[in-house]
């Protein structure tokens, strides 16, 4: 192993718990930080609210407002590989040839256009942080009140907005943001003999939607409710059917889903697929080594970037299509059969082309599969109204048009806070209703694609294939898991997605066969490669880097281009949050340093239950160096729910104790540095 000698370089990784301390009303029963010395604020100036004094340590000053380089950091060697003996496997060649770099890389290119809201992942995270429910009224003494504002059921939405709804646009991320203000009572009709509650539905499915109906009965009047949805989407029989049609389907989007025009997906050959995580983590992490070696070219200096992110279009999977067509009745033999696909305007079905009328050849599966998103996003009133109007049986369709409805409003906002539904689902709740998958599918949200940064730097990393040298990026991906009605778990689009990729590499590996031979293939796209990360990450000058769980992996390719370059004589700490290091600990023995001598790991399940944010206010001195050092920087990456917040009130109450300043001031110091690029994160 080669050992770079004469370099003043220490980087330092703190592997904490990634089970943040959640911004609830209530917080969890947890150990608070032991305060050795408290912290006294200037005469006549109060203790901001909510304010956590930094404890004193030998990285922790309070007192002390000079912002000065820690002492005493302990000095290590640089290996230009990754160590041959790494705590985990690593893919053969792609990781250690990683770290052999060229010239810089530039990362002024195009942004790639954001994605719609994808309310799957944050219904989620808020759950998992507890802020999914809060009251109005001041919380009990001593308690903190998160700063998000969810409410937990109709009457809140309703304290909330008033009656004029004025404030809709608050809670617009968990809800329709265009009904809540719209409530009207179901009253009882004093014309009717016969009060009759309508029979729902005997299944499994629709009991999983635990909806309120009150007094609804066939008979009830319903008003305000949405009118049906025009038909914007229409399929018709080839006209020339001796034009040869291939569908691509099993591996790959129609060309007409393109991301940034005129550029299309590209079919990344799978080179590599490993497990980060071991059995028994409560999430699985997945590192995967793709080749894109005859990716197009762009104009200028556009390229993969350390920090950068691709856009990957997963597919919904087959059993789940499979399942939308046996509900909707679709026959097997046209599932697959060619189609004329005309649409009066709008971007859909491509990702972002642009608004026009079109007429597309494709087939049925292919629309299905790649360009309608049946799981990530909440139902909407035009997806009952569509039910509603082709439900054959009498309490089906009365149940939908409730939803639909603006006496069925607290129903439905229920329906869209509550536990998270898919389509799936909600055609097994109403059997009868058959829409035709035309009708259906123009009420459905797109499916976009999922983002994933690199997780090393990607400007010369290669693979030797014989005299070739074939082009590597490497990413990691968390699956995300969540209840099914069905009583399993259910994954995310791009999760699940990637997972049953890697499960057959991973297979394959374990039988003796290269997984190359399998030609496996993740449709992706250059995308984000002016985030925030690229863009701010420099070559010199000193940083800390902040990251819990998968949010840690673009920091992998940081400390890899840091090492690279040999004259390069400055500080890197990185905070590494996990749950527990034995089951959790991602790219351990795998950033290229000799990690064992200066890793401290602090665990949840049987430690100190300790979070990313104790970890801030332990190392206030570094913190308050690199806020006020020369070219310093503090990155963040991970969920903003939890670590994200909590992280930057950590920072706050650093800049309130070493900067002697009251609560609006530290805030108001913290945004400065956001603006000049010293504080950057990038939170999901």
């Amino acid at each position: 192993m080669a050992i770079i000698t004469g370099i003043n370089y220490s980087v330092i990784f703190i592997a904490v718990n990634e089970a943040f301390q959640p911004l609830s009303p209530i917080p969890p029963a947890t150990p608070k930080i032991a305060i050795a010395m408290p912290h006294a604020h200037p005469e006549g100036q109060p203790q901001p609210e909510g304010h956590i004094c930094c404890p004193e340590t030998t990285t922790s000053h309070p007192d002390d407002p000079i912002p000065s380089e820690p002492k005493d950091i302990p000095q290590i060697h640089i290996s230009s590989e990754i160590p041959e003996h790494s705590a985990e496997p690593h893919s053969a060649d792609s990781s250690a040839n990683s770290l052999n770099y060229g010239s810089s890389s530039n990362p002024d290119s195009p942004a790639t256009p954001a994605t719609e809201f994808n309310l799957d992942n944050d219904l989620e995270e808020l759950k998992d942080e507890g802020l999914i429910a809060i009251s109005p009224a001041p919380p009990p003494e001593g308690r903190r009140t998160s700063d998000q504002l969810i409410p937990s059921d109709p009457k809140e939405i309703r304290k909330i907005l008033g009656e004029g709804g004025e404030n809709t646009r608050l809670i617009e991320k968990v809800c329709c943001g265009e009904g809540c203000c719209k409530l009207e009572a179901l009253e009882l009709d004093p014309e009717s003999k016969d009060h009759v509650p309508v029979v729902v539905p005997d299944n499994d499915a629709f009991q999983s939607l635990k909806l309120k109906l009150g007094p609804l009965s066939l008979d009830s009047k319903l008003t305000r409710t949405l009118d049906l949805p025009a038909e914007v989407t229409t399929f018709v029989p080839l006209t020339d059917t001796t034009i040869p049609f291939e569908s691509t389907v099993q591996k790959h989007p129609p060309r007409f889903v393109t991301p940034h025009p005129p550029y299309e997906v590209f079919s990344a050959k799978v080179h590599h697929a490993r497990e980060l995580t071991k059995a028994g983590a409560e999430k699985r992490t997945y590192h995967f080594d793709l080749d894109v070696t005859d990716y197009p070219k762009e104009s200028g200096t556009v390229d993969f970037v350390v920090g950068g992110a691709i856009g990957v279009c997963a597919p919904n999977s087959d059993e789940a299509v499979d399942d939308v067509f046996d509900s909707l009745g679709v026959p097997r033999f046209v599932r697959n059969k060619p189609i004329t696909l005309k649409t009066t305007n709008g971007r859909w079905p491509t990702i972002w082309g642009d608004e026009m009328a079109r007429e597309l050849t494709t087939t049925r599966r292919e629309l299905l599969t790649w360009c309608a998103d049946i799981q990530s996003y909440p139902p909407s009133k035009p997806l009952f109204r569509v039910l509603a109007e082709y439900a054959h049986a009498p309490n089906e369709k009365k149940i939908l048009q409730y939803l639909a409805s603006a006496q069925g409003q607290a129903a439905f906002c229920d329906l869209r806070t509550g536990p998270h539904l898919t389509l799936n689902q909600i055609l097994h709740a109403f059997p009868s209703s058959q829409p035709p998958l035309n009708r259906l599918i123009a009420v459905l949200s797109t499916l976009m694609p999922r983002f994933y940064s690199l997780s090393q730097d990607p400007l010369v990393s290669c693979h030797r294939d014989g005299s070739q040298c074939r082009r590597i990026i490497e990413m990691a991906v968390t699956v995300h898991e969540t209840p099914n009605w069905r009583g399993g778990p259910r994954k995310g689009i791009g999760s699940g997605f990637m997972e049953r990729v890697a499960h057959q590499a991973i297979a394959a590996t374990d039988n003796g066969v290269n997984p190359l031979t399998l030609d496996l293939r993740v449709p992706m796209f250059r995308g984000l490669m002016a985030n925030p990360l690229a863009r701010e990450f420099c070559m010199d000058g000193p940083m800390m880097l902040i990251g819990s769980g998968v949010g840690i992996a673009p920091f992998r390719g940081f400390v890899h281009r840091r090492l690279a370059s040999q004259n390069v004589t400055n500080k890197v700490w990185v905070v590494q949050g996990i749950r527990d290091s034995l089951l959790d600990e991602i790219y351990s023995g795998d950033w290229g340093v000799q990690e064992a001598k200066i890793k401290t790991i602090v665990q949840s399940r049987g430690g100190q239950h300790e979070y990313v944010q104790d970890s801030v206010r332990h190392q206030a001195d570094i913190v308050w160096f690199l806020l006020n050092a020369l070219d310093g920087r503090i990155f963040v990456c991970g969920s903003a729910k939890g670590m994200g917040e909590g992280v930057e009130r950590a920072v706050v109450d650093v800049v309130i104790d070493k900067g002697n300043l009251n609560g609006e001031e530290a805030v108001a110091f913290l945004e400065g540095k956001k603006r000049e690029g010293v504080y950057i994160a990038e939170t999901w």
